[in-house]
């Protein structure tokens, strides 16, 4: 599974949590929780994690509320710093989901 770019937008608007890059990190998690569990994932099955942040001096912001998220064996993640993103936004995620679905017959695949 593919979660593009996601923002730390407030449930149902496309307004930005208040507090910065630890508030929007926690809160583009969340919205990509909710979309994994929508697909009938969750965090564990993240293999990749991309993390762009408008300023890489808020690094350990996001970071501090990444592993919060993400627990002490997170997946594999990126980072790039001095990106303008969309809103005007501080941070902005993306992640790739690796979930076999098993079919009728008892085999798995993936899809």
């Amino acid at each position: 599974m593919y979660v593009s770019g996601t923002l730390g937008t407030k449930s149902d608007s496309m307004e930005l949590v208040e507090g910065g890059t630890g508030a929007e990190t926690a809160q583009a998690l969340q919205n990509i929780g909710l979309i994994l569990k929508a697909c009938g994932a969750s965090f564990s099955d993240l293999v990749k994690v991309s993390v762009f942040l408008a300023d890489i001096k808020t690094f350990p912001e996001m970071n501090d509320a990444y592993l919060e998220v993400m627990g002490s064996d997170p997946p594999a993640r990126i980072t790039v710093g001095g990106a303008e993103l969309a809103r005007g936004a501080a941070v902005e995620i993306d992640a790739v989901a690796y979930k076999p679905h098993a079919i009728s017959d008892g085999i798995s695949e993936t899809r």
